[in-house]
């Protein structure tokens, strides 16, 4: 099996078999962002207490590569301080600009790596990400 094929399923394992999609109580910090070029839209909640991120759940609509995305960010961030969560986008970032970048915290971001071949398809695999950011700035403002 080639690396794109086995990429391509771990997308779509994501995708078929969310984790964390749902919502939490009123106590969550909640973010919603859209993608207005091809109409991806998140809500994420996350569950912050002491600068860290305890738990974090998504609902939205889009395609396989945002939903994804969002699946395997969610994953990665829990238990994680802010400063790890947006160190990690910042990686997942340069994970979609072509940088060599490595996820020890969860393997399966790597297989949005292909993504960045498409420029149109980035503000997709991004979407997540770009929520968690701006839900911590937010909290830590």
């Amino acid at each position: 099996m080639q690396l794109d094929d086995l990429y391509r399923r771990v997308i779509m394992d994501h995708y078929k078999n969310p984790r964390n999609r749902g919502t939490m109580d009123d106590e969550a910090v909640t973010i919603n962002l859209n993608n207005p070029t091809c109409g991806d839209r998140i809500s994420l909640q996350l569950q912050v207490e002491g600068g860290k991120v305890v738990d974090a759940k998504y609902t939205g609509e889009g395609c396989s590569i945002s939903m994804s995305s969002a699946s395997m960010m969610t994953e990665a961030v829990k238990g994680k301080t802010f400063d790890e969560a947006l160190n990690m986008a910042e990686r997942f970032s340069g994970l979609m600009k072509g940088e060599d970048v490595e996820f020890n915290e969860l393997e399966d971001i790597e297989a949005l790596s292909g993504v960045n071949k498409f420029p149109a398809r980035i503000k997709c695999a991004t979407l997540a990400w770009n929520a968690l950011r701006k839900g911590i700035d937010n909290e830590k403002q």
